[in-house]
């Protein structure tokens, strides 16, 4: 019988004090092999395993392509680098970002799940957005333990909370008990589980050599969804809409991949950043007119500078009206929508 001995972790904004509160409680003997997936920018030096190893309990260290698995050990993927599982070994690959991020939670998870399967314990910690959410799902579909840490006390609680409500998680805990909890389940042997659908398994093959190596298209990506109407943020190609369960997400022929929330906050960023640049382009004809109408005054056509200057006007207050929508413009997320829904719940009720 095999024992619980994959831990795969993923945190963003506020997680890197988690892992180190986390590691610093573990025992030095635990017989794991740890994964980690922290985001972080791409041109930032990969410190996590420097501070992580200060810990003094289990080493640490950047992922290599292909190194072999070794219990008793943490693997952090690099900047700008998706980490991967295969059969005793891992992969380190540049594949396609998913979330908006690489490396991305999703991946790691989603590749363990599917080589791993029941022995595979899942950790979303602090973090913006809902990375990992997805593949905490697929953990817990083929088997595994999902573990959130406590929102209340995540710095940034969105991706324990869109875990929290997506999957049935198994553990809901504050880092102060988590170490205690992966101690007894790594000890535990792994029950017996019903076989994972067939089409649902090769889906998870199929997305996992998408991170691995980005042949979407060629490996059908297009046939893991229906079609929608929304372009892909990252190369503009057509998104396709991917079930997990009650879970929707999308993923695009050249192998971009989307949370609906990452693809709603992704989509009315682009909106600001198309006011901003319709006002920059109105402001333009305002100068050029207001230019033209100067040369056509020293050149005695004053009836076409008056044109150029009324043009002028009229443009300034289009620009008036698309500086308001700006303004009026509101960043969404599926939390604060979800937020929105129940402040207008509570209103309703007291009302």
């Amino acid at each position: 019988m095999e024992k619980r001995n994959i831990i795969v972790i993923g945190a963003s904004a506020g997680g890197f004090e988690a892992i180190k509160a986390l590691v610093a409680s573990l025992p030095a003997d635990l017989d794991a092999a740890i994964f980690i997936v922290w985001h972080m920018s791409p041109d930032v030096t990969g410190v996590l395993p420097q501070v992580i190893n200060q810990q003094k309990t289990l080493w640490a260290t950047n992922a290599v392509d292909r190194e072999p698995i070794i219990a008793n050990r943490i693997y952090v993927a690099p900047p700008d680098k998706h980490l991967l599982l295969e059969h005793g070994y891992v992969r380190v690959s540049r594949g396609p970002k998913e979330n908006r991020f690489r490396p991305a939670v999703d991946p790691l998870f989603r590749s363990a799940a599917y080589i791993y399967g029941p022995r595979v314990i899942g950790i979303v910690l602090s973090g913006a957005l809902d990375d990992g959410t997805a593949g905490l799902w697929t953990v817990k579909n083929r088997g595994g333990v999902a573990i959130v840490q406590e929102p209340n006390e995540a710095v940034v609680p969105s991706m324990p909370e869109n875990a929290l409500a997506a999957v049935a998680v198994d553990y809901r805990v504050p880092i102060a008990e988590m170490a205690a909890l992966l101690v007894k389940l790594t000890a535990e042997t792994v029950a017996e589980t019903e076989e994972t659908d067939m089409e649902e398994q090769k889906k998870t093959a199929l997305e996992t050599s998408i991170a691995a190596d980005g042949h979407a298209l060629e490996r059908g990506v297009l046939a893991l969804g229906r079609p929608t109407h929304y372009a892909c943020p990252e190369c503009h190609g057509v998104l396709a809409a991917i079930a997990d369960g009650d879970l929707i997400r999308y993923r695009c022929h050249t192998g971009h991949a989307f949370s609906a929330d990452s693809l709603l906050v992704s989509i009315t960023e682009n909106v600001e950043e198309t006011l901003w640049s319709a006002i920059r382009g109105v402001e333009e004809s305002i100068i050029l007119l207001n230019d033209l109408g100067d040369h056509y005054a020293d050149k005695n056509q004053p009836k076409l500078a008056a044109v150029c200057f009324q043009k002028a006007k009229e443009a300034e207050s289009r620009a008036d009206i698309i500086r308001q929508t700006v303004f009026s413009h509101e960043q969404l997320t599926t939390n604060s929508l979800r937020n929105q829904a129940e402040e207008a719940e509570g209103a309703q009720e007291a009302g």
